[in-house]
């Protein structure tokens, strides 16, 4: 049984104010939402209806009196049998055609177009022809955008369609020969306006060719409104069907009708099988068993006859804008997350500003992320310039700017670079390890650093670094004579028998480049063979040694 609902009556009965807030709280949670729209959305966007003493049918009658035709008559494919109805059903459309060039599109329009925007919309049907759902952004199926360019049998490319034309686009014009479609301008409207019908230029251009080459010339189709009328068959036909059987698999989860009295009969048809696919799919859910689901929802001010009665859950009756803005007010104040956008203020310079206008700004990262990283790909293992990078120094009045994290840091593009590479990429460039030069590159033990050095080199010149070599010998106990060293160019004597050891101190000057000899104790060069003077004083073996032990252990017990 369907449950009505009066908006009128929401203001003073808390029940009706309660049953319409959960509808408004089922869309706002709806994923797959189908909806269904007629003429009633479109009648406060400013087109005149058929049947007021200013509207449509008034209008024709003027121009021909003598003509009687009923409303339908007008949208009937039995017109074109007679070429006066065809004249009188060319003058209405001209003129509905103006009238809908001057609306603009009402705010059920929007509410539809705000659906598809959050996700929720599955697809909208419309019984209308006026396109309004084109304008705010809905791509309709007979739009020239939805064309399909392949070869396949699709007409359209369905999957891109968000709004299913039932009945055409008065927007269109189509040849009744070739069926060729071409948007309707000024110039059809000027024909349409007087009852004849413009010629097709796709047929007439074939005819034309075929009589330059001298063959038999075909007939040239006339130009007719987009639309489908009673009786007729639709162009897309085909297509429908398939989107049809496609949304319905997609098990929807609400289905919204508004706007239709639900007459005829291909709707009647749309509308159940939507209805049979969302009862059976899901089952009640945010309600108690005692309440009827808020599954298809119904909005008209006319109420559905009575074989809706087990397939329309909610009728609500008043107008579609005022029930749509009351849907938007309550799913702003449940769920105000939803309509949060995250916008930037700019200035007009393009810096950022708090007195700036708000607009969106886009965002250039991924673009110049995607022209380094094909750019890095290019230049890939591609050595740089010799020319030391440069870094540029941070004036007086320039602010420090913070380092990037490591995942915006700049790629390298190749790893020959030093300063940048990775340790174990890098090349070592320098050929000198040490910092002294070549030439006091010497054997250093110990640096002398209290004392000046007085050795002055054979050319007269002091050196430049005078370093103290420490001679260390081990003497033996009989005491004998210690062996001359001689420091800084001095003889120094021995020292009386204090002690059992020893040590001589010898220090050498290094000289530049040119070797100093010092008549002191022998000393090994590195890389050079001792003199033959010197091989007699050869390192003492073990059994030398222990002699020598074993002596003076001996004088020392004479002792």
């Amino acid at each position: 049984m369907t449950v009505t609902l009066d908006l009128d009556a929401a203001a003073t009965d808390s029940h009706t104010r309660r049953a319409l807030s959960d509808i408004s709280l089922s869309i706002a949670k709806g994923k797959k939402i189908v909806v269904v729209t007629g003429a009633g959305i479109s009648c406060s966007c400013g087109i005149p209806d058929f049947r007021s003493s200013d509207g449509l049918y008034a209008m024709v009658k003027e121009q021909y009196p003598d003509v009687v035709l009923k409303g339908r008559d007008l949208f009937d494919a039995s017109l074109f049998r007679d070429p006066t109805s065809t004249a009188v059903f060319y003058t209405f459309i001209s003129q509905l055609k103006r009238s809908i060039d001057a609306a603009e599109p009402t705010p059920t329009h929007h509410f539809i177009k705000m659906l598809d925007t959050k996700k929720k919309l599955l697809r909208s049907y419309t019984q209308n022809i006026d396109g309004l759902e084109a304008r705010v952004g809905l791509l309709g199926s007979s739009c020239h955008e939805a064309k399909s360019s392949g070869k396949g049998k699709s007409k359209i490319r369905t999957k891109d369609v968000r709004n299913v034309q039932l009945h055409g686009d008065i927007h269109r014009v189509r040849c009744m020969a070739c069926s060729a479609e071409y948007p309707c301008n000024e110039e059809h409207l000027e024909l349409f306006q007087r009852g004849s019908a413009p010629e097709c230029p796709e047929c007439l251009s074939r005819s034309e060719a075929r009589v330059a080459r001298s063959a038999r010339a075909i007939r040239v189709g006339s130009l007719r409104p987009g639309i489908v009328l009673y009786d007729e068959s639709h162009p897309l036909g085909d297509d429908i069907g398939t989107i049809h059987t496609a949304d319905l698999s997609r098990k929807p989860e609400m289905l919204i009708i508004m706007g239709t009295s639900l007459k005829v009969h291909g709707l009647k048809k749309l509308v159940k099988d939507f209805a049979r696919t969302i009862h059976s799919s899901h089952s009640p859910s945010g309600a108690s068993s005692s309440k009827k689901p808020f599954k298809v929802i119904f909005v008209n001010k006319t109420a559905p006859g009575s074989e809706w009665s087990d397939i329309i859950d909610y009728h609500i009756s008043g107008e579609t804008d005022r029930w749509t803005d009351k849907v938007i007010e309550d799913w702003k104040k449940m769920r105000p997350s939803d309509w949060e956008v995250q916008q930037t203020l700019v200035a007009a310079d393009g810096e950022t500003s708090m007195l700036g206008s708000l607009k969106t700004v886009k965002s250039l990262a991924s673009t110049s992320a995607a022209k380094g990283k094909m750019l890095g790909r290019q230049r890939e293992n591609i050595a740089p310039p010799s020319a030391a990078p440069t870094t540029k120094a941070p004036t007086a009045n320039e602010k420090p700017v913070a380092p990037l994290s490591p995942s915006k840091r700049r790629q390298k593009s190749s790893h020959y670079d030093d300063v940048e590479s990775s340790p174990s990429k890098r090349q070592s460039t320098s050929k000198h390890h040490h910092v002294m030069p070549s030439g006091e590159r010497k054997m250093l033990f110990a640096e002398k650093t209290n004392k000046p050095s007085a050795l002055v080199s054979d050319n007269g010149e002091k050196s430049k670094m005078d370093i103290s070599l420490c001679d260390l010998s081990m003497q033996d106990v009989e005491g004998k004579d210690v062996t001359h060293c001689s420091v800084n160019g001095r003889l120094k004597h021995p020292v009386g028998d204090t002690s059992k050891l020893d040590i001589s101190v010898l220090d050498l000057s290094m000289r530049d480049e040119e070797s100093v000899v010092v008549k002191s104790r022998p000393f090994k060069v590195a890389g050079k063979a001792p003199p033959k003077t010197q091989r007699s004083q050869r390192r003492p073996t073990a059994k030398r040694v222990a002699k020598e032990k074993r002596s003076s252990a001996k004088e020392l017990l004479a002792h």
